[in-house]
């Protein structure tokens, strides 16, 4: 007559908390997640040297207010004012340095509305026929000929990163926001892969609203 075994309460546990991981994408043999950041991004801009200095002058550098998250990145010191159709403004845009190869500006659906404009989603640098505008500056006026986009959410990874949630550089990842009055879910997240990234979510100022970030007590990922 043989002995039933009864799993003791620690492997019955790691039985479940392996099965759950796995419906996640996760594995279980990769130890604890990696710290997630969720950030709120204000709309700001993004410029070349050269139009920097059209704006503020020749030879003008961006100088830091404060640092960013991720590694390097800073919001400048330098503002301008966005203007829009029939002369509808958004003054004090920040400035993100360092400087980039292009100008863009990254505005919310809520930003859009208040200048009358129809902005797309866009991800960072795909700016071909986007909407453009006018920028003020305190020593010279920029004309935009596109440029103006809403971001597209997405998150930051480094190649650990992307490896413990089994994914690649621009596939897709669900973030879930759980705050004290609403649980939110945020599907078809972006995912860019770096070695210089940190891990982080960036979404626009509405989203970040809509599902009360700022009192969130619980965020994950979840593979889709």
């Amino acid at each position: 007559m043989s002995a039933t075994i009864t799993p003791s309460r620690s492997t019955v546990e790691a039985l479940v908390r392996s099965s759950l991981l796995r419906q996640l994408g996760m594995d279980a043999t990769k130890g604890a997640a990696p710290n997630l950041v969720v950030n709120s991004s204000a709309r700001h801009m993004h410029i070349s040297p050269e139009n920097l200095e059209v704006l503020f002058g020749k030879g003008a550098k961006l100088t830091v207010h404060k640092m960013l998250y991720q590694e390097g990145q800073f919001a400048s010191e330098q503002t301008v004012t966005l203007i829009g159709p029939r002369r509808r403004v958004i003054p004090s845009l920040r400035i993100l340095g360092p400087c980039r190869n292009l100008t863009q500006i990254e505005l919310a659906l809520t930003d859009a509305v208040q200048l009358g404009m129809d902005i797309p989603v866009r991800m960072s640098g795909d700016i071909k026929g986007t909407p453009g505008g006018y920028v003020m500056g305190p020593q010279g006026m920029l004309e935009m000929k596109d440029g103006i986009i809403r971001a597209a959410r997405h998150v930051h990874m480094s190649p650990s990163d992307a490896k413990f949630y089994n994914v690649k550089h621009l596939d897709r990842i669900t973030l879930k926001v759980t705050s004290p009055f609403c649980n939110t879910r945020f599907d078809e997240l972006i995912v860019r892969v770096d070695p210089s990234f940190k891990l982080e979510v960036h979404m626009d100022t509405d989203e970040a609203n809509a599902c009360d970030l700022e009192r969130a007590t619980k965020v994950e990922l979840i593979k889709s």
